[in-house]
């Protein structure tokens, strides 16, 4: 006997387009696919929204928090389960609660340890019908305050690589020739670009034909990366190319990926790479010693600019060990992270909340 289609709302604030989002929307995708109604609540004028749309999805719009908790109020009890996808919406979601009487899901996708408000996060989280984390290091502050967690890891898809596309920017920045060290991170202070760029001139001045890349938008810790470019003499061997969308379309390009975040909850970017081959560089921080761990790469700790530029050095001038450590870790994210598994995962989440 088939099991009873779900009513689900997946709930995403973010204005722009991340990891988080794109994961929200493989869920949405992936639920559809297995015949269950799925809708979304998105920021309006959201990447994301525009994005669900494209695909046919059915979206529901609202401004910001306080009309986030209303349309939830008013609607939300018409669903079997609401899925938070970002931290911002779990209050308004829990604080309707008696109104939408819906369990509610939320997936954590930050390791950030809980400050001093941990009494008011840990009241919060209790009320969640389940907490789900992406990975162990995600799951750790939700455990600490007693919230139990399920680990299920985001999942990455095939990437369809534009031969084209990638032949223009190589052109269009006259990187032709050059050996590309590439990240795509936000110019946040969590992932730590100055660090990378001290590491870059290291790297730099062993390496004639190397040249960084930096994909991803302007955060706080901006003006930080320019200084320190500047101070180096970088401006030519270290690019900040801004936000690009489907970034991993253009991992092919390099030789080597880097991540130096000092909080990750998992790295959805190092994953994209590892599934094109891209030999990995990371620091060990949160979910990235899960993910770049048992030889899939080489780590470093957070902040240690000499191990990370060394780490980067080795994958240059070693390029056949550095391919059997990206074939190594292209197995492990087809086999760990699949759409399939990730949405099966979620399935049983929810038939779970709801027979409890």
């Amino acid at each position: 006997m088939a099991e009873m289609a779900l009513r689900i709302l997946q709930i995403n604030t973010e204005r722009g387009w991340r990891g988080g989002e794109r994961q929200t929307l493989l869920t949405a995708v992936g639920l559809r696919a297995r015949g269950h109604d799925v809708e979304l609540l998105l920021r309006r004028g959201s990447a994301l929204a525009d994005r669900a749309r494209a695909l046919g999805l059915v979206v529901h719009t609202a401004g910001g928090g306080f009309s986030f908790g209303w349309w939830l109020a008013l609607h939300g009890g018409r669903y079997d389960v609401l899925h938070a996808q970002t931290a911002k919406v779990v209050a308004w979601v829990v604080a309707v609660a008696p109104v939408h009487r819906r369990p509610v899901v939320f997936s954590r996708r930050t390791s950030f340890p809980v400050g001093a408000g941990g009494w008011l996060t840990r009241l919060k989280w209790r009320r969640l019908d389940q907490m789900v984390a992406i990975s162990e290091a995600a799951a750790d502050a939700p455990r600490a305050l007693g919230v139990p967690t399920q680990v299920i890891s985001s999942a990455v898809l095939p990437i369809a690589i534009d031969a084209g596309r990638t032949q223009h920017f190589l052109k269009h920045w006259a990187l032709e020739g050059k050996r590309l060290v590439g990240t795509a991170a936000a110019l946040s202070v969590e992932k730590d670009p100055v660090t990378l760029i001290r590491a870059a001139a290291k790297v730099c001045a062993q390496f004639e034909d190397v040249v960084f890349v930096h994909w991803g938008a302007a955060g706080a810790a901006s003006h930080a990366a320019d200084q320190a470019i500047a101070e180096l003499g970088l401006q030519d061997r270290y690019l900040l190319l801004g936000f690009e969308l489907d970034v991993e379309q253009l991992f092919a390009a390099l030789s080597v990926f880097v991540m130096a975040s000092r909080y990750e909850a998992l790295g959805s970017s190092v994953l994209d790479a590892m599934l094109q081959n891209v030999p990995v560089v990371s620091t060990d921080a949160g979910g990235l010693k899960e993910t770049v761990g048992q030889g899939r790469g080489l780590v470093c700790v957070p902040g240690d600019v000499d191990a990370m530029a060394a780490h980067i050095s080795f994958m240059l001038a070693q390029p056949e060990q550095a391919r059997a450590m990206a074939k190594v870790a292209c197995t492990a994210v087809q086999t760990d992270y699949s759409v399939d598994s990730m949405v099966e995962r979620y399935i049983e989440v929810y038939r779970e909340v709801l027979d409890r």
